[in-house]
């Protein structure tokens, strides 16, 4: 029985599944912050954290499918950067918010 975890396919389909819910969010969330900003702060830090999320999932894919070449390789690790920085970004205007 072939090992699905390592399908093609199926890690394609659950990156566009997660691109989907993860852009509703952030849609939403960017909605709610824009018409309602003093009510709704909270949610600058949770669109920070969710873009890091999707750049880091997608670096962690790239990272772990390197056979193609080095240059999917450095791509991969410029997304795993990027997530590092929005993630400590949302943490900063998270504390900024808070204190």
């Amino acid at each position: 029985m072939p090992d699905k975890r390592h399908n093609p396919r199926s890690t394609a389909l659950m990156l566009d599944l997660l691109h989907i819910v993860v852009g509703i969010l952030v849609v939403v969330c960017a909605i709610l912050v824009f018409s309602y900003p003093d009510d709704n702060q909270i949610l600058f830090p949770v669109i920070f954290w969710l873009a890091a999320l999707l750049n880091g999932v997608n670096g962690w894919v790239r990272l772990h499918t390197v056979e193609r070449g080095r240059r999917r390789l450095g791509g991969g690790i410029l997304l795993c950067a990027s997530a590092v920085i929005l993630f400590v970004v949302g943490v900063v205007s998270a504390v900024s918010l808070w204190t």
